[in-house]
């Protein structure tokens, strides 16, 4: 099966409302694609003018975080209904400056896939291995069993609609990129889980991206592995940088 392509932009808590609609009007003529699927996963309060700015465009517009829980006395938070009623298709779930500042543990993360199932929301799944974990030999034990807790009461045909993004965390936001056959490694073995978990039709349906300091120099070569489906970008997704990675193979 050729899988399509997915670039997707994580902003993190980056650009006010007014400064996303400015660069939106930028980047919505360098990203168009026919060949990709390209997603901008925005602050919330940027979610709404983000989807203003690109109507008719070739974007999808995706959240970084939502609770599990339809509503109720949670503060700050952001329900799936909410989600689902701006338009949003997709959403972050697990990564891990969530994991690590704000406590998301893989039941958790298990609670929000199968919330964003039940509302039209494709989960992009976060996994990824600590420095300590690749140092001690623990990256595909960890990552399988991340993998495996985030899928727990998902069915097949919903498995097929995810997105997992390995992102291994020494990587994100520290100029380090795993090397083309490190990334490789780990999306294979996690088709080779999913495969397990559910069937190989279903493995080979199912797009995994790799994330950690993506740069137009590296996409290519990362791009161009068999299991990798594109890329969940961080700090390139910022600046129009963000265009030539949609454009990598060009």
């Amino acid at each position: 099966m050729a899988r399509r392509k997915i670039v997707a932009g994580n902003w993190k808590m980056n650009k006010t409302p007014s400064e996303t609609i400015q660069f939106v009007k930028e980047l919505r003529p360098v990203v168009e694609s026919d060949e990709v699927d390209v997603i901008l996963c925005v602050p919330a309060i940027s979610i709404m003018p983000a989807m203003e700015e690109t109507k008719g465009s070739n974007i999808y517009m995706g959240a970084q975080c939502m609770h599990f829980e339809e509503k109720g006395a949670y503060t700050g938070e952001i329900s799936p209904s909410m989600l689902e009623d701006a338009g949003v298709k997709y959403v972050i779930v697990g990564h891990s400056e969530r994991r690590k500042y704000f406590a998301v543990t893989d039941e958790i993360v298990n609670k929000k896939v199968l919330k964003a199932f039940e509302h039209n929301l494709v989960p992009i799944i976060c996994v990824g291995e600590t420095l300590t974990q690749r140092e001690q030999g623990i990256t595909i034990e960890h990552i399988r069993q991340q993998v495996k807790i985030a899928l727990l009461g998902v069915t097949a045909d919903q498995a097929k609609q995810a997105i997992i993004a390995y992102e291994p965390v020494w990587a994100i936001g520290t100029g380090k990129v795993a090397s083309a056959d490190q990334a490789e490694e780990v999306c294979k073995a996690i088709r080779d889980c999913i495969a397990e978990v559910y069937d190989y039709g279903t493995a080979d349906a199912i797009r995994i991206l790799y994330g950690g300091s993506v740069t137009v120099k590296s996409a290519p070569e990362l791009f161009a592995e068999p299991d990798i489906d594109g890329g969940l970008i961080g700090g390139a997704s910022l600046t129009l940088e963000f265009g030539e990675i949609v454009h990598y193979n060009k």
